[in-house]
């Protein structure tokens, strides 16, 4: 991301995805719609090009794995965009990475889980994540993506 007047720097992006992300355009697609993860990560990773932004991609159905990426990621990443899937509702370990990492997230979901099944409503990581998408399909991603860029600018 170039600032005028200053040199360029490039901001680093995790895009990470947790549980069941891997079957997206398979699973569900009437809620969670046809773009495979692959799609999504080119759609990212293209829209990252243009803003002159480094992405990473992870994916994983596993807690530990995800918490792993955090804190191999603390050091290299200015911001992450995070559907934690499932984990959302429940995993405290994620949340206690975020804090631990003080890494900038946007928690993204695909549909909005405030309208969804009561269980679905709960984000045990919504107080520790900077911003959050919900609802939006692929394009809470991009947006979340801009989001990032936008603070990250407004910082200088």
């Amino acid at each position: 991301m170039r600032v005028h007047g200053e040199r360029s720097e490039t901001v680093n992006v995790l895009l990470l995805n947790g549980p069941n992300l891997n079957l997206l355009g398979e699973r569900e697609p009437e809620i969670y719609g046809k773009t495979t993860l692959v799609e999504l990560e080119q759609m990212l990773a293209k829209k990252a090009r243009e803003l002159g932004v480094e992405l990473r991609a992870f994916q994983s159905n596993h807690e530990g794995a995800l918490v792993d990426e955090l804190h191999q990621s603390r050091r290299w990443a200015q911001g992450v965009i995070f559907n934690p899937g499932a984990f959302t509702h429940y995993s405290y370990a994620l949340r206690d990475a975020i804090v631990a990492t003080r890494l900038r997230v946007v928690e993204v979901h695909l549909s909005d889980i405030t309208k969804r099944e009561p269980w679905r409503r709960v984000s045990v990581l919504e107080e520790v994540c900077a911003h959050r998408v919900l609802g939006k399909g692929t394009a809470g991603y991009l947006e979340a993506l801009q989001w990032l860029v936008d603070t990250r600018a407004a910082e200088r």
